[in-house]
């Protein structure tokens, strides 16, 4: 009994021991300033498109030459140095858009940032990227405020110093 007294009291006193020091440090907290990532700022302009008619994909079973179709004229998986322009250009067929007298509209989104919309048939040049891999979504948006079925189209392209 008299050794499980001790061990007892013995443990204790590591505890108390080990609460209590005299080290200043033995508390402090070591903060070091991490900034953040580089956010990327677009620079976007316009410039004129050509007006082409889109070429459907004709072996395509669902394809009907009455809807409208849009055609993103980028390949995916471009690369492109950071200084260069990368400019969205689009077909449309069977479909106007709103700045030139029809119903519809383009939107495209960049790296799941906030939608921009495109209202004339125009190019949309995109300057300011950082390097790494990007994506840009482009839709085609009817009358009813929804992409029209078929016509969103996803390219990757990376950016290099």
């Amino acid at each position: 009994m008299r050794a499980l007294v001790k061990t007892i009291s013995m443990s204790a006193l590591l505890v108390v021991s080990g609460c209590s020091t005299n080290n200043d440090n033995a508390h402090t907290t070591a903060t070091t300033i991490v900034p953040p990532p580089v956010r990327q700022q677009l620079r976007v302009t316009t410039r004129p498109g050509s007006k082409l008619p889109a070429k459907p994909d004709q072996r395509d079973p669902q394809f009907n030459s009455q809807n409208p179709l849009l055609v993103f004229n980028l390949p995916s998986g471009k690369i492109f140095r950071a200084d260069e322009e990368v400019v969205i250009d689009f077909s449309l067929a069977n479909a106007k858009l709103k700045g030139d007298g029809g119903d519809y509209r383009v939107r495209y989104i960049v790296d799941d940032e906030e939608m921009q919309w495109i209202d004339r048939w125009e190019d949309v040049v995109l300057t300011g990227w950082t390097p790494g891999k990007h994506t840009i979504r482009l839709e085609l948006v009817g009358p009813d405020s929804w992409p029209v079925d078929g016509n969103v189209a996803v390219r990757e392209l990376t950016i290099t110093k």
